[in-house]
C-alpha cells in the first residue's frame, strides 16, 4: 500500500490523428520518470484494438504492431456503443481501478458525449494537441495504417481542454511545452 495518499495526476491527451498524441503520452511518461513518479498509460480503445486483432487474425490478414485500421476501429466502436453506449468508458474505468500510478495518461479520447464526461468524473485533465494540417497529413502518410478515417474525431472540439499545445515545432520545443504544462498541474 502506498504511504502517500495524494490523488494521482490524470491526463487525457486529445487531438486529431497525426497531431502527436502518442508522442505526447511518451513525453508525459518521460516527465514522470524524471520526477520519480510511477506512471501508467491506459487506452480507452483497448477493447477495439483487441477486437481489431481478432478480426484480422480470423480474416487471415496481417497487421503490423501498433497499426490502426481506422475504418474497422470506428465500426467496432459503433457496434460496442450500440450494444451499450458506455461500454468503452466502463471497460476503461475497470482498468483504471487496477492502477495506483502517480501519473496516469490516456491518449485516445475522442467521444465528447459519454467517454469525456466519464474521464472527467475520474479526475482527468484534458491536454489538447494541435498542429498544422499539412504536417498532420505528412505524419499520417508515414504511419502505414491500412485505412484512415476522421469520423470518430468530428466532435473533438466539444471536449474542452484544460491546456492546448501546438506540436508544429521541433521535439525539444514540444518536450518543453509538455513539461511546462505538467509542472503547472503538479
Amino acid at each position: 500500500m502506498k504511504a502517500d495518499t495524494r490523488r494521482s495526476l490524470r491526463i487525457s491527451v486529445v487531438g486529431l490523428a497525426g497531431a502527436g498524441k502518442s508522442t505526447c503520452a511518451s513525453l508525459i511518461e518521460e516527465f514522470a520518470g524524471n520526477k520519480w513518479l510511477t506512471h501508467a498509460r491506459i487506452k480507452l480503445a483497448k477493447p477495439l484494438y483487441d477486437l481489431q486483432e481478432q478480426v484480422y487474425r480470423r480474416a487471415g490478414g496481417s497487421l503490423h504492431e501498433g497499426a490502426q485500421d481506422q475504418v474497422l476501429m470506428e465500426a467496432l466502436a459503433d457496434a460496442m456503443r450500440r450494444v451499450r453506449p458506455d461500454s468503452l468508458a466502463a471497460d476503461f474505468t475497470a482498468r483504471l481501478a487496477d492502477t495506483d500510478a502517480d501519473l496516469v495518461v490516456n491518449d485516445d479520447l475522442r467521444d465528447p458525449h459519454v467517454d469525456a464526461p466519464a474521464l472527467r468524473g475520474h479526475g482527468f485533465r484534458v491536454l489538447r494537441i494541435t498542429c498544422d494540417e499539412e504536417l498532420r497529413r505528412q505524419r499520417l502518410a508515414g504511419r502505414g495504417d491500412p485505412s484512415r478515417a476522421d469520423r470518430s474525431t468530428r466532435e473533438i472540439d466539444l471536449i474542452t481542454p484544460d491546456a492546448t499545445i501546438d506540436n508544429g515545432a521541433g521535439m525539444d520545443e514540444y518536450r518543453s511545452a509538455v513539461h511546462e504544462v505538467l509542472e503547472s498541474w503538479l
